[in-house]
């Protein structure tokens, strides 16, 4: 479960806009902080009057960063889509926005399952100088909706991570066929199939093939239930040699993807290997930190799992957990 709102963001510290009663004399600079836009359950403000205070009260045209937070009220849980339609809008009025986090909600205020996400590539496109873009929700409504993206090109988005218990393959494959000439950073919590994380290898293969994203140097496809047929692709992908960090954290990753790591191409290149939230024997994790990191490669192998069984299962089959699913 997500338990903590962001305390920073794009290198600033995060700071809520009240909902009211503001006084712009009482605020940080514009471009000090990563603003964050929340609606709490007993709010009278709704999110668009919360947005227009917000654009009305800060100089818009120096804020760097943006977080938005819960955006429902007293209706309860809503589409995300209004708030997507403000900030397209308002693309005019923020011409320094750089940073955009979408979706900063704990598990306690809304399960990452319910949050009610939509396409948000038209986001992404209406701020042609963003350089880091995070949505965080699912996308397993199907035909109801839920988070989409489609290809886009954009010239100067360096960071791309989707936060997601369950992250669609067309998500997974309008990634693969945007044209991002200097993303730097991609994360990708691909979650599980009951909740809408249905991407395969084949879904992830043109990343693994290199070539499309040429600045690329931190790769995270995490969170995943099928994390030893990712390490096993991983392990002979091309895209590897150009990374300087590689994150397979989060999901059910066990001794036989770790062995699939070991025996496949060098990983002495990298400077960290994060493998944290794992099922890995600590035979294999010893394996894996005598391997890396005499040679100065940090390797994360915290938080070691255990499988479980459900109780009434008379098959007594073991089961592996992802970190974040609902």
């Amino acid at each position: 479960m997500i338990s903590e709102y962001l305390e920073t963001f794009a290198g600033l510290p995060v700071t809520d806009f009240a909902t009211s009663g503001t006084d712009a004399s009482d605020l940080p600079p514009a471009d000090a902080v990563a603003w964050r836009l929340a609606c709490g359950w007993d709010d009278d403000l709704p999110f668009d009057e919360l947005w227009r205070n917000f654009l009305e009260t800060v100089p818009a045209d120096r804020v760097r960063a943006i977080v938005i937070g819960s955006w429902w009220g007293e209706e309860g849980y809503e589409s995300v889509q209004p708030v997507l339609d403000r900030l397209t809008k308002s693309a005019e009025r923020l011409p320094a926005l750089r940073s955009l986090f979408l979706g900063d909600v704990t598990g306690e205020e809304c399960e990452l399952s319910w949050l009610e996400m939509a396409d948000v590539s038209p986001v992404v496109e209406a701020y042609p100088l963003l350089e880091e873009f995070v949505a965080r929700g699912c996308g397993y409504r199907g035909d109801d909706g839920g988070l989409a993206f489609s290809p886009v090109r954009h010239e100067r988005l360096r960071t791309l991570r989707f936060e997601s218990g369950g992250l669609p393959a067309s998500i997974v494959r309008a990634v693969c066929d945007s044209e991002l000439p200097r993303l730097e950073h991609l994360a990708l919590w691909l979650g599980v199939d009951h909740y809408g994380g249905d991407a395969t290898i084949a879904d992830l293969a043109p990343l693994l093939a290199g070539g499309r994203f040429p600045e690329l140097r931190h790769l995270g496809l995490q969170n995943s239930e099928i994390q030893d047929e990712i390490a096993t692709a991983v392990a002979a992908a091309p895209i590897v040699a150009q990374l300087a960090s590689l994150d397979l954290s989060m999901g059910t990753l066990t001794d036989a993807g770790a062995e699939a790591l070991l025996a496949g191409q060098p990983l002495t290149h990298l400077m960290l290997l994060d493998l944290h939230h794992h099922y890995l024997s600590e035979k294999l994790a010893q394996r894996m930190r005598d391997a890396l990191e005499p040679r100065g490669i940090e390797v994360d192998l915290s938080e070691q799992q255990q499988p479980g069984r459900w109780a009434g299962d008379e098959s007594n089959e073991e089961h592996r957990y992802v970190a974040v699913s609902e």
